[in-house]
Protein backbone atom coordinates (compact mmCIF):
# COMPACT_ATOMS: atom_id res chain seq x y z
CA UNK A 1 0.00 0.00 0.00
CA UNK A 2 2.07 3.37 -1.01
CA UNK A 3 0.21 5.11 1.77
CA UNK A 4 -0.98 4.02 5.38
CA UNK A 5 -5.08 5.33 5.44
CA UNK A 6 -6.05 7.83 8.43
CA UNK A 7 -9.58 8.26 9.61
CA UNK A 8 -9.90 12.33 10.11
CA UNK A 9 -12.23 13.78 7.81
CA UNK A 10 -11.57 15.54 4.94
CA UNK A 11 -12.23 16.81 1.68
CA UNK A 12 -10.41 15.21 -1.80
CA UNK A 13 -13.10 16.38 -3.73
CA UNK A 14 -12.58 20.49 -2.96
CA UNK A 15 -8.53 20.54 -3.00
CA UNK A 16 -8.08 18.24 -6.36
CA UNK A 17 -10.27 21.25 -8.06
CA UNK A 18 -7.82 23.77 -6.36
CA UNK A 19 -5.19 21.81 -7.51
CA UNK A 20 -6.39 21.89 -10.88
CA UNK A 21 -7.39 25.42 -11.05
CA UNK A 22 -3.98 26.42 -9.58
CA UNK A 23 -2.78 24.28 -12.41
CA UNK A 24 -4.93 25.87 -15.22
CA UNK A 25 -3.42 29.22 -14.05
CA UNK A 26 0.14 28.76 -13.76
CA UNK A 27 0.50 29.95 -10.83
CA UNK A 28 3.33 28.20 -8.31
CA UNK A 29 2.68 29.53 -5.36
CA UNK A 30 -0.91 28.44 -4.92
CA UNK A 31 0.07 25.13 -6.66
CA UNK A 32 2.45 24.25 -4.11
CA UNK A 33 0.17 25.09 -1.33
CA UNK A 34 -3.04 22.59 -3.56
CA UNK A 35 -0.34 20.33 -3.94
CA UNK A 36 0.38 19.96 0.08
CA UNK A 37 -3.19 19.99 1.28
CA UNK A 38 -3.98 17.30 -1.56
CA UNK A 39 -1.54 15.16 -0.58
CA UNK A 40 -2.94 15.78 3.12
CA UNK A 41 -6.07 15.14 1.91
CA UNK A 42 -5.99 12.03 -0.11
CA UNK A 43 -4.72 9.30 2.70
CA UNK A 44 -8.06 10.42 5.13
CA UNK A 45 -10.48 10.63 1.98
CA UNK A 46 -13.48 8.20 1.54
CA UNK A 47 -13.26 5.84 -1.13
CA UNK A 48 -15.90 7.18 -2.86
CA UNK A 49 -13.82 10.36 -3.02
CA UNK A 50 -10.42 8.60 -4.17
CA UNK A 51 -12.65 6.90 -6.86
CA UNK A 52 -13.48 10.30 -8.29
CA UNK A 53 -9.79 12.01 -7.85
CA UNK A 54 -7.64 9.04 -9.23
CA UNK A 55 -8.27 9.92 -13.11
CA UNK A 56 -8.52 14.02 -11.94
CA UNK A 57 -4.84 13.25 -10.40
CA UNK A 58 -3.51 11.34 -12.74
CA UNK A 59 -4.23 13.82 -15.79
CA UNK A 60 -2.40 16.46 -13.96
CA UNK A 61 1.08 14.55 -13.79
CA UNK A 62 2.57 16.01 -17.16
CA UNK A 63 1.51 19.11 -16.25
CA UNK A 64 4.24 19.38 -13.65
CA UNK A 65 7.43 20.15 -14.08
CA UNK A 66 9.94 16.96 -14.33
CA UNK A 67 12.37 18.57 -11.90
CA UNK A 68 9.44 19.21 -9.49
CA UNK A 69 7.04 16.57 -7.26
CA UNK A 70 5.72 14.91 -10.21
CA UNK A 71 6.31 10.72 -8.72
CA UNK A 72 4.59 12.05 -5.42
CA UNK A 73 1.62 13.27 -7.70
CA UNK A 74 1.84 10.05 -9.24
CA UNK A 75 1.82 7.91 -5.96
CA UNK A 76 -1.50 9.76 -4.61
CA UNK A 77 -3.36 8.85 -8.15
CA UNK A 78 -2.17 5.32 -7.35
CA UNK A 79 -3.03 5.09 -3.56
CA UNK A 80 -6.78 6.08 -5.43
CA UNK A 81 -6.20 3.13 -8.01
CA UNK A 82 -5.67 0.79 -4.55
CA UNK A 83 -8.96 2.03 -3.21
CA UNK A 84 -10.64 1.81 -6.36
CA UNK A 85 -10.22 4.29 -9.15
CA UNK A 86 -9.86 3.01 -12.82
CA UNK A 87 -6.94 1.97 -13.52
CA UNK A 88 -7.05 2.15 -16.91
CA UNK A 89 -8.42 5.64 -16.61
CA UNK A 90 -5.11 6.72 -14.43
CA UNK A 91 -2.58 4.66 -16.11
CA UNK A 92 -1.43 6.28 -19.29
CA UNK A 93 0.25 9.38 -17.10
CA UNK A 94 1.65 7.52 -14.23
CA UNK A 95 3.19 4.80 -17.05
CA UNK A 96 3.90 7.75 -19.26
CA UNK A 97 6.00 8.89 -16.19
CA UNK A 98 7.45 6.03 -15.50
CA UNK A 99 9.04 5.21 -18.63
CA UNK A 100 10.20 8.85 -19.46
CA UNK A 101 12.10 8.53 -15.63
CA UNK A 102 13.56 5.34 -16.54
CA UNK A 103 15.06 6.66 -19.76
CA UNK A 104 16.42 9.44 -18.29
CA UNK A 105 18.16 7.54 -15.52
CA UNK A 106 19.64 5.42 -18.79
CA UNK A 107 20.86 8.70 -20.05
CA UNK A 108 22.48 9.70 -16.60
CA UNK A 109 24.11 6.68 -16.42
CA UNK A 110 25.50 7.28 -19.97
CA UNK A 111 26.49 10.62 -19.00
CA UNK A 112 28.42 9.67 -16.18
CA UNK A 113 30.25 6.98 -17.80
CA UNK A 114 31.26 9.20 -20.98
CA UNK A 115 33.20 11.41 -19.02
CA UNK A 116 35.96 8.58 -18.17
CA UNK A 117 36.69 10.28 -14.71
CA UNK A 118 38.34 8.37 -12.34
CA UNK A 119 35.10 7.78 -10.62
CA UNK A 120 33.86 5.37 -12.87
CA UNK A 121 31.37 3.87 -10.28
CA UNK A 122 27.82 5.02 -10.56
CA UNK A 123 26.46 7.01 -7.64
CA UNK A 124 23.97 5.99 -5.34
CA UNK A 125 20.38 7.64 -6.34
CA UNK A 126 20.46 9.43 -3.88
CA UNK A 127 19.28 13.53 -3.95
CA UNK A 128 22.44 14.61 -1.95
CA UNK A 129 24.92 13.81 -4.69
CA UNK A 130 23.20 16.53 -6.84
CA UNK A 131 25.21 19.37 -6.64
CA UNK A 132 27.34 21.85 -9.32
CA UNK A 133 30.16 19.46 -9.92
CA UNK A 134 28.03 16.04 -10.97
CA UNK A 135 25.83 18.81 -12.85
CA UNK A 136 29.15 20.11 -14.74
CA UNK A 137 30.01 16.33 -15.10
CA UNK A 138 26.71 15.20 -16.86
CA UNK A 139 27.09 18.62 -19.09
CA UNK A 140 24.56 20.11 -21.66
CA UNK A 141 21.81 22.32 -20.66
CA UNK A 142 21.78 22.76 -16.55
CA UNK A 143 18.30 22.32 -16.38
CA UNK A 144 18.59 19.13 -18.66
CA UNK A 145 21.28 17.70 -16.43
CA UNK A 146 19.09 18.44 -13.21
CA UNK A 147 16.23 16.61 -14.46
CA UNK A 148 18.67 13.41 -15.39
CA UNK A 149 19.84 13.44 -12.16
CA UNK A 150 16.96 13.61 -10.12
CA UNK A 151 15.39 10.82 -12.95
CA UNK A 152 18.09 8.83 -11.35
CA UNK A 153 17.13 9.64 -7.88
CA UNK A 154 13.79 9.45 -8.08
CA UNK A 155 12.96 6.57 -10.11
CA UNK A 156 11.93 4.30 -7.53
CA UNK A 157 9.26 6.29 -6.17
CA UNK A 158 7.59 5.38 -9.69
CA UNK A 159 7.25 1.92 -8.50
CA UNK A 160 4.51 1.64 -6.53
CA UNK A 161 1.87 3.66 -8.30
CA UNK A 162 2.81 1.60 -11.71
CA UNK A 163 2.43 -1.58 -9.93
CA UNK A 164 -1.01 -0.01 -8.77
CA UNK A 165 -2.15 0.17 -12.57
CA UNK A 166 -0.53 -2.66 -13.96
CA UNK A 167 -1.59 -5.33 -10.88
CA UNK A 168 -5.20 -4.45 -11.49
CA UNK A 169 -6.03 -4.63 -15.19
CA UNK A 170 -5.13 -7.16 -17.54
CA UNK A 171 -6.00 -3.53 -20.66
CA UNK A 172 -3.40 -2.00 -18.84
CA UNK A 173 -0.90 -4.09 -19.02
CA UNK A 174 -1.26 -5.23 -22.83
CA UNK A 175 -1.12 -1.45 -23.60
CA UNK A 176 1.79 -0.36 -22.34
CA UNK A 177 4.32 -3.06 -20.53
CA UNK A 178 5.58 -4.01 -23.48
CA UNK A 179 7.26 -0.48 -24.71
CA UNK A 180 8.58 0.39 -21.12
CA UNK A 181 10.10 -2.87 -19.94
CA UNK A 182 13.57 -3.10 -22.22
CA UNK A 183 14.14 0.61 -20.60
CA UNK A 184 13.33 -0.87 -16.60
CA UNK A 185 15.71 -4.03 -17.13
CA UNK A 186 18.34 -1.80 -18.23
CA UNK A 187 18.00 -0.06 -15.78
CA UNK A 188 18.03 -3.22 -13.31
CA UNK A 189 20.94 -4.61 -15.00
CA UNK A 190 23.13 -1.23 -13.76
CA UNK A 191 22.31 -2.88 -9.67
CA UNK A 192 22.06 0.69 -8.30
CA UNK A 193 18.32 0.58 -8.30
CA UNK A 194 15.85 -1.83 -6.89
CA UNK A 195 12.94 -2.28 -9.44
CA UNK A 196 12.47 -6.10 -9.22
CA UNK A 197 8.83 -5.73 -8.21
CA UNK A 198 8.40 -3.62 -11.36
CA UNK A 199 10.44 -5.41 -14.17
CA UNK A 200 8.20 -8.44 -12.87
CA UNK A 201 4.97 -6.70 -13.19
CA UNK A 202 6.15 -5.27 -16.70
CA UNK A 203 6.82 -8.68 -17.72
CA UNK A 204 3.62 -10.53 -17.07
CA UNK A 205 1.90 -12.85 -19.29
CA UNK A 206 -1.40 -12.20 -20.56
CA UNK A 207 -3.46 -15.09 -22.47
CA UNK A 208 -0.32 -16.87 -23.37
CA UNK A 209 -0.48 -20.28 -25.01
CA UNK A 210 2.04 -22.48 -23.45
CA UNK A 211 3.50 -25.92 -24.96
CA UNK A 212 3.70 -27.90 -22.24
CA UNK A 213 5.65 -31.74 -22.43
CA UNK A 214 5.81 -34.15 -20.39
CA UNK A 215 8.66 -36.34 -20.41
CA UNK A 216 8.03 -39.51 -18.01
CA UNK A 217 4.45 -40.22 -20.08
CA UNK A 218 5.40 -38.84 -23.16
CA UNK A 219 2.44 -36.66 -23.24
CA UNK A 220 2.08 -33.04 -24.30
CA UNK A 221 -0.66 -30.15 -23.68
CA UNK A 222 -1.53 -26.63 -24.73
CA UNK A 223 -2.03 -24.58 -21.73
CA UNK A 224 -3.17 -20.48 -21.58
CA UNK A 225 -1.34 -18.66 -18.70
CA UNK A 226 -2.17 -15.05 -17.90
CA UNK A 227 -1.38 -12.92 -14.71
CA UNK A 228 1.51 -14.92 -13.33
CA UNK A 229 3.78 -12.86 -11.28
CA UNK A 230 6.73 -15.67 -11.20
CA UNK A 231 7.26 -19.50 -11.56
CA UNK A 232 6.56 -20.31 -8.42
CA UNK A 233 2.81 -19.48 -9.13
CA UNK A 234 3.04 -21.46 -12.43
CA UNK A 235 4.56 -24.22 -11.00
CA UNK A 236 1.37 -24.88 -8.78
CA UNK A 237 -1.00 -24.22 -11.49
CA UNK A 238 0.86 -26.34 -13.60
CA UNK A 239 0.63 -28.94 -11.04
CA UNK A 240 -2.99 -28.12 -10.59
CA UNK A 241 -3.95 -28.30 -13.71
CA UNK A 242 -2.30 -31.37 -15.24
CA UNK A 243 -2.06 -33.45 -11.83
CA UNK A 244 -5.17 -32.44 -10.65
CA UNK A 245 -6.84 -32.58 -13.66
CA UNK A 246 -5.73 -36.29 -13.62
CA UNK A 247 -3.69 -35.75 -16.89
CA UNK A 248 -0.26 -36.82 -15.65
CA UNK A 249 1.03 -38.30 -12.00
CA UNK A 250 2.10 -36.56 -9.56
CA UNK A 251 1.64 -34.27 -6.30
CA UNK A 252 -1.45 -32.71 -6.42
CA UNK A 253 -1.24 -29.05 -4.54
CA UNK A 254 -3.10 -28.37 -2.08
CA UNK A 255 -6.58 -26.31 -2.50
CA UNK A 256 -5.29 -23.46 -0.15
CA UNK A 257 -2.12 -23.48 -2.58
CA UNK A 258 -4.02 -23.56 -5.65
CA UNK A 259 -6.15 -20.27 -3.92
CA UNK A 260 -3.53 -18.36 -3.26
CA UNK A 261 -2.42 -18.15 -6.65
CA UNK A 262 -5.92 -17.78 -8.31
CA UNK A 263 -8.04 -15.94 -5.70
CA UNK A 264 -9.61 -12.46 -6.53
CA UNK A 265 -9.01 -11.69 -3.28
CA UNK A 266 -5.81 -11.36 -2.12
CA UNK A 267 -4.32 -12.77 1.11
CA UNK A 268 -4.35 -11.04 4.39
CA UNK A 269 -0.60 -10.43 4.93
CA UNK A 270 1.83 -13.10 4.72
CA UNK A 271 0.58 -16.53 5.16
CA UNK A 272 2.33 -20.02 6.43
CA UNK A 273 0.97 -22.30 3.26
CA UNK A 274 3.36 -24.71 1.59
CA UNK A 275 3.42 -25.58 -1.98
CA UNK A 276 5.55 -28.23 -2.77
CA UNK A 277 7.02 -29.07 -6.39
CA UNK A 278 5.78 -31.68 -8.65
CA UNK A 279 8.14 -31.44 -11.85
CA UNK A 280 11.35 -30.65 -12.80
CA UNK A 281 10.52 -27.79 -15.64
CA UNK A 282 13.10 -27.12 -18.29
CA UNK A 283 13.80 -25.47 -21.22
CA UNK A 284 13.53 -27.50 -25.16
CA UNK A 285 16.92 -26.96 -24.79
CA UNK A 286 17.54 -29.27 -21.17
CA UNK A 287 18.02 -26.44 -19.30
CA UNK A 288 16.67 -25.76 -15.84
CA UNK A 289 13.65 -23.23 -15.02
CA UNK A 290 14.05 -22.35 -12.22
CA UNK A 291 11.31 -20.76 -9.78
CA UNK A 292 12.23 -17.73 -9.17
CA UNK A 293 12.40 -16.72 -12.21
CA UNK A 294 9.52 -15.50 -14.98
CA UNK A 295 6.96 -17.38 -17.57
CA UNK A 296 8.62 -14.33 -19.82
CA UNK A 297 11.78 -16.52 -19.45
CA UNK A 298 10.41 -19.47 -21.18
CA UNK A 299 12.19 -19.67 -24.18
CA UNK A 300 9.56 -20.08 -27.19
CA UNK A 301 10.28 -22.56 -29.83
CA UNK A 302 9.33 -22.11 -33.32
CA UNK A 303 7.17 -18.93 -32.54
CA UNK A 304 5.33 -21.22 -28.72
CA UNK A 305 6.81 -21.04 -25.38
CA UNK A 306 7.71 -24.78 -24.68
CA UNK A 307 8.41 -25.92 -21.40
CA UNK A 308 9.10 -29.65 -20.44
CA UNK A 309 8.23 -31.12 -17.45
CA UNK A 310 10.60 -34.29 -15.70
CA UNK A 311 10.16 -36.21 -12.18
CA UNK A 312 11.62 -33.52 -9.23
CA UNK A 313 15.13 -34.12 -9.05
CA UNK A 314 14.47 -33.52 -5.33
CA UNK A 315 11.59 -32.11 -2.93
CA UNK A 316 10.80 -28.74 -3.08
CA UNK A 317 8.91 -26.50 -1.08
CA UNK A 318 8.07 -22.80 -1.19
CA UNK A 319 5.58 -20.19 0.63
CA UNK A 320 2.60 -20.25 -1.42
CA UNK A 321 2.05 -16.42 -1.40
CA UNK A 322 2.08 -15.28 -4.79
CA UNK A 323 4.25 -12.59 -5.73
CA UNK A 324 1.70 -9.70 -6.43
CA UNK A 325 -1.18 -10.20 -4.03
CA UNK A 326 -3.33 -8.10 -6.32
CA UNK A 327 -2.70 -10.20 -9.37
CA UNK A 328 -4.65 -13.58 -9.20
CA UNK A 329 -2.88 -16.23 -11.63
CA UNK A 330 -5.15 -18.77 -13.73
CA UNK A 331 -3.63 -21.45 -16.04
CA UNK A 332 -6.22 -23.17 -18.72
CA UNK A 333 -6.17 -26.23 -20.40
CA UNK A 334 -6.85 -25.37 -23.87
CA UNK A 335 -6.39 -28.95 -25.17
CA UNK A 336 -4.53 -32.38 -25.21
CA UNK A 337 -2.27 -32.84 -28.09
CA UNK A 338 -2.32 -35.94 -30.11
CA UNK A 339 0.21 -38.01 -30.04
CA UNK A 340 1.58 -37.24 -33.59
CA UNK A 341 1.71 -33.58 -32.24
CA UNK A 342 3.33 -34.42 -29.18
CA UNK A 343 6.02 -36.25 -31.04
CA UNK A 344 6.34 -33.39 -33.13
CA UNK A 345 7.08 -31.12 -30.52
CA UNK A 346 9.69 -33.60 -29.10
CA UNK A 347 11.79 -33.87 -32.00
CA UNK A 348 12.12 -29.80 -31.15
CA UNK A 349 13.61 -30.77 -27.35
CA UNK A 350 17.36 -31.50 -27.10
CA UNK A 351 16.40 -35.36 -26.27
CA UNK A 352 14.51 -35.61 -29.34
CA UNK A 353 12.26 -38.45 -28.25
CA UNK A 354 11.37 -37.40 -24.98
CA UNK A 355 13.49 -39.30 -22.47
CA UNK A 356 15.90 -36.75 -21.44
CA UNK A 357 16.69 -36.52 -17.90
CA UNK A 358 18.22 -33.69 -15.64
CA UNK A 359 21.98 -34.39 -14.89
Amino acid sequence: MIFKRKREATSLTASVSELEEAVATRDGDRTGRAFTAMMNAVQSASDAEQVSAGPRLAVLIPAFPPTGPRPMLAMAAGFCVERGADPVGCAEPILGGVHQDLLDALEFARRWASTHSTESELPKPDEEIIDDALLARLGGDRHEATRLALAWCSVEQWQPPALAVLCRSTEVRRRYASAILPACRELVSLERHDLKCLAYALAVLDDEPLVVLHRPTGTGFEVRIGGIGDNFQLHTLLAHVLVGGGHVPGTVPSTESVRLATDLEPAQGRTQIIATGAFELLTAEGDRIWNEGLPDDIPAVEGRRLIVLDEPTYQRSWNADRFFPHLPGKAELSRVLTADETRSWFTRTSSGDGTHRVP
